[in-house]
């Protein structure tokens, strides 16, 4: 009987340690080859261009922009590719846009070994990969349709920004860990205050605590 090619599989993450030890994780599957591991978005989009990519293990959190970000560019040209998103953010924060951006999938870093290995044979087998809890998350936005969340009307650049203003961070530090400008990420501050009908980043950061949009 023939053996069944096992799945090619490229890890996307900026923590070494993490990110070393999650490919050893993998390596001791015998039906998994990890066979490249970077640490920046920019790696990750190039990777993608590998035809002999069967599953992107994508990090949404990288030092040069965001995973949804990543998802997007590699959309572009690349359709097909599972793309699988691996965070410590709680799905709440990120899986749904990460989804709507073409991810396959969506799995916490709090997750179980077992719960990882069959979210990327599913991927890997084009079939998205739903958790319980993003399930839960999207039968909710379904019965939201007549009355959506401030938050929901941010765009990725603008949610980012709620999000890492929410858990203290300046305005300065944001541009320096997004990659853009203090004026680009002040854009992105002044439309996220008009969408949502606030003034104040204290106002943002007190939606922010009480909807749980940060840990």
């Amino acid at each position: 009987m023939a053996l069944m090619k096992p799945i090619r599989i490229a890890v996307a993450d900026d923590h070494a340690i993490l990110r070393d030890g999650l490919c050893q994780i993998l390596m001791t599957n015998p039906g998994i080859e990890v066979i490249a591991q970077v640490e920046t978005g920019a790696e990750a989009i190039r990777l993608a261009e590998d035809p002999t990519l069967d599953c992107l293990l994508l990090d949404i959190s990288l030092p040069d922009r965001s995973g949804i970000d990543v998802i997007k560019a590699i959309r572009r040209d690349n359709k097909k590719l599972p793309i699988l998103i691996l965070s410590m953010h709680p799905e709440d924060q990120y899986a749904i846009r990460a989804l709507k951006a073409g991810a396959s999938g969506y799995v916490n870093k709090a997750a179980s070994t077992k719960e990882l290995l069959t979210a990327i044979r599913q991927v890997a087998s084009n079939i998205k990969f739903i958790s319980p809890v993003v399930a839960e998350l999207l039968a909710d936005r379904i019965g939201e349709v007549d009355h959506e969340e401030p938050h929901t009307l941010l765009s990725d650049r603008e949610y980012q920004f709620l999000v890492k203003v929410a858990s203290g961070m300046t305005v300065t530090e944001i541009a320096d860990e997004m990659a853009l400008s203090v004026k680009t990420v002040s854009m992105y501050r002044t439309r996220a205050l008009k969408k949502m009908n606030m003034k104040t980043n204290a106002e943002l950061t007190h939606y922010a605590i009480k909807n749980s949009l940060v840990g």
